[in-house]
């Protein structure tokens, strides 16, 4: 699913709840905007929950060996940080249905 389908399928469901039309327009910046703020708060170090969805965390990555797959030769890998998602419990069941 992408994002256009992604949008479609709000659409429909928040239409359906709210009983009242919902338009692909107000949908689409909606979950821009979550996404937005979502991703704003984890760069800053924040975690960000959502109860029975998951949560985003940034992860710090420790400096590590690797190696070229060209040459074979032996390099460091700076330590970094990155995103990280993890699932909650209900998004978990549901998947393993």
């Amino acid at each position: 699913m992408n994002k256009g389908e992604l949008v479609d399928k709000v659409a429909e469901k928040a239409s359906a709840s709210l009983e009242k039309t919902v338009t692909k327009k107000e949908v689409d910046l909606v979950i821009t905007a979550t996404i937005d703020a979502i991703m704003e708060a984890v760069a800053e170090g924040n975690k960000v929950t959502l109860v029975g969805f998951g949560s985003f965390e940034p992860r710090e990555r420790k400096e590590r060996e690797g190696r070229n797959p060209k040459t074979g030769d032996t390099m460091v890998i700076p330590a970094t940080t990155v995103p990280a998602f993890s699932a909650g419990k209900l998004f978990k069941e549901k998947v393993a249905k």
